[in-house]
Order: structure tokens, then C-alpha cells, then sequence
């Protein structure tokens, strides 16, 4: 990837900040990129002053960022400086390129056990939301930004193919993926059931909380009352209706055929057996030992279904870390779901991603082979 950016970034980004963030002239932007993500964001910086908006480019260098790290200055890291915060506290909009690009070495670190050491670097995070609502802020998050040569060696996918399929995905019209997720959400607010079906070997059904559903379209909002803490902020490329579980109801099978995503920690071909409401079996083609050390470890509620969410994002099909917001496909998450007014409290959560199947809800399908009825 050479330092200028492509066609296809500079597309992206204007469609980003025009119809996504819909920056206006003289507002102040923030684009916080790491070296890896450079090209995509100066193309922001270019796209917020083509509309008149005043643009802040941010740049966290990583081989800075590891010596501090291999100065066990991970606490330091975790503190933001005063003139960062009142960066933040100036911001109309933000922007933010996930990082740091070394996932080798995150994914090493983090398989014997030094998650703490990531936390206490992080640690800036959760007082950043509290400035960020405060701000009246709206933001994105770029999963582009998650385009990595380690990630692309270790899943077997073209790095190059990877990251034009992240762009296209970023092409899509909100105001469309508005229309087909409130069809969806419509159809979920007043269901009871929903049944899931695959000629894999899925047939499982689960019950609805009777909870809003939440179509995810891109476009951020500043925070308001009720919302999440990350409330002002939206992951782009977008596309999904979340929707709450009761987390009491589950019978039968779910067989993921997309891979697993969370953070640095993946998994491929899960298989899970539902009985009386619970998880009462699993299996993995990949990274069953990761799950089973995670799974270990959760609280009350982590054998429980307890998210669906709908993708409606029709240009991704198989796109690695894009598995919720495939068009059509469906994701089966167990666990936690306060984060959706849920009554699951477990500290537990991942989700299992399924392309191609069918959607009922009470016997009405909405889903058909991945087509959105």
C-alpha cells in the first residue's frame, strides 16, 4: 500500500464523511490513524476540508508506541495528555482507524496472558466516552483498519481483496440500509419467535425479549440519554437490526459458516447444541481452545442465546470481520446483552455467524437463502 491513497479510499471516505458523518462546514474533526491506516485517513482529512470542515490529523506512531510498550510504559500509554483532551472537548465529529497494525505480536502477547498489560494501555478509553458525550460528539469507527498482513497470513485470505471488499462495503447508501432494518425491526418488535433454519444442520429456535430492536445503519448521533456509553459512535462498514433475546428459550442447533471476529481472538466452523434453553454442547474447526478458556471463565448467563442480529449490508459477502453486516446473514450471540436493555449479565460474550440461511418469525419468513424478503 503506497502512502497516497487509492481511488477507492478516496470514494470510501467521501461517501463516509458526505452521507455517514455528514460533516458540515465549519465544524472540527478528528482522525485518529495508526501508520497502517495513513493513506485512508489522510483521505478523511482531504474529505472534511472538501466540505469546509477544519480537520486534526492525529498520528500514533507504532514503533513508538511498542518502545513505550517494551519500557513497561503501559500506564503512561493508558493516560491521554491535556492537549488531547481538549482536542476532544472542541470536536463536532470524530474518526477513529482501530490500531496499533502489529497483530502478530498483539496475538502473541495476548495467547500467554498479558491481557492486563493491553488494558492499563487502553485504559484512556472509558474517561474518553464520558468527554465524548459531554462534547456532544459523533463519531466512527473503521473496521478497515483491522486489514492487517498478520491477520491476512493467518486466516488464508488476500490482504489486497480483503481491503477492497472492506471499501466497497463502506460505498453502501445509509439511507437504504435504513429502509430494509426498519422492514426487519417491524417484523422482529412485534414477533415471539424466530426460527432459524440452514442445510448445514441448523434448526434452532429462540425467543424474543420483547425489546426494541436497533437497526445500525453508520450514521452516528451525539449521545443521548439511554444510549450505550459508546452510544456517539458507529462502526463503518454498517449494516445490522440487533435485536435483545430472553435468553430463556433455545432448542436445537446453530452452525456457524463464517468465521468468529472479536477483538484478536477468532474462531471458524462452530457448532453448538441448544437444550432447554442452554449451550449443552460445542464444538470448533478453529479456536475451540480459545473459546473453552473464555468460556471458563464467564459468569451466570454465558450458556444463554441472548442477541440475534440481522445484516443488511448487501455488498459484503464473506468479508473477514464483516460477518454481522453480511445482507441476509444471520448472528446467534450467547451471553451478555445489557448493552441492549437485555437481562443478561453475564461478563461473557461472542457471537457465531451464519450466510445463507432461512429467517422466521413466527412461522413468517423474512430471510430466505440469504435473501431479504
Amino acid at each position: 500500500m503506497t502512502e497516497t491513497p487509492s481511488n477507492l479510499q478516496r470514494e470510501a471516505s467521501r461517501n463516509i464523511v458526505t452521507k455517514y458523518l455528514k460533516v458540515r462546514a465549519g465544524e472540527n474533526a478528528i482522525i485518529e490513524s495508526w501508520n497502517h491506516t495513513l493513506p485512508m485517513a489522510t483521505a478523511m482529512v482531504d474529505e472534511v476540508r472538501r466540505v469546509g470542515g477544519h480537520a486534526l490529523l492525529v498520528h500514533e506512531d507504532e514503533d513508538a508506541w511498542w518502545r513505550a510498550m517494551d519500557r513497561k510504559q503501559n500506564k503512561l500509554l493508558g493516560q491521554s495528555s491535556a492537549p488531547e483532551w481538549a482536542a476532544l472537548k472542541a470536536a463536532d465529529v470524530y474518526v477513529n482507524f482501530w490500531g496499533p497494525g502489529d497483530t502478530d505480536r498483539i496475538e502473541k502477547d495476548h495467547n500467554f496472558g498479558d491481557e492486563r498489560t493491553f488494558d492499563e494501555a487502553l485504559a484512556w478509553n472509558w474517561p474518553w466516552y464520558g468527554v465524548a458525550q459531554r462534547a456532544g460528539l459523533r463519531g466512527v469507527r473503521m473496521t478497515q483498519a483491522f486489514v492487517t498482513e498478520g491477520r491476512a497470513r493467518e486466516w488464508g485470505v488476500d490482504r489486497s481483496q480483503w481491503e477492497e471488499g472492506m471499501l466497497r462495503a463502506s460505498l453502501t447508501d445509509p439511507v437504504g440500509t435504513a429502509k430494509t432494518g426498519a422492514r426487519l425491526a417491524k417484523a422482529l418488535s412485534h414477533g415471539k419467535r424466530v426460527r432459524i433454519t440452514h442445510s448445514n444442520g441448523t434448526d434452532l429456535e429462540v425467543a424474543l425479549a420483547g425489546i426494541a430492536p436497533r437497526v445500525l445503519d453508520g450514521r452516528p448521533h451525539p449521545y443521548r440519554k439511554g444510549d450505550s456509553a459508546s452510544g456517539m459512535l458507529q462502526q463503518v462498514p454498517a449494516g445490522s437490526v440487533d435485536v435483545a433475546l430472553d435468553s430463556k428459550t433455545a432448542e436445537g442447533s446453530f452452525h456457524a459458516n463464517r468465521r468468529t471476529n472479536i477483538w484478536w481472538h477468532w474462531s471458524a466452523g462452530g457448532a453448538l447444541e441448544f437444550t432447554d434453553g442452554k449451550l449443552s454442547s460445542y464444538s470448533f474447526d478453529d479456536g475451540e481452545e480459545d473459546f473453552a478458556r473464555q468460556y471458563k471463565h464467564g459468569t451466570a448467563g454465558k450458556d444463554r442465546t441472548s442477541v440475534l442480529k440481522l445484516g443488511l449490508n448487501p455488498a459484503v459477502k464473506d468479508v473477514p470481520n464483516l460477518e454481522t453486516v453480511e445482507g441476509g446473514g444471520v448472528t446467534l450471540q450467547i451471553g451478555g446483552n445489557k448493552y441492549l436493555k437485555g437481562t443478561n449479565g453475564s461478563n461473557f460474550f461472542t457471537w457465531f455467524s451464519l450466510a445463507d440461511a432461512e429467517i422466521a418469525i413466527d412461522g413468517s419468513p423474512v430471510i430466505r437463502a440469504g435473501k431479504i424478503l
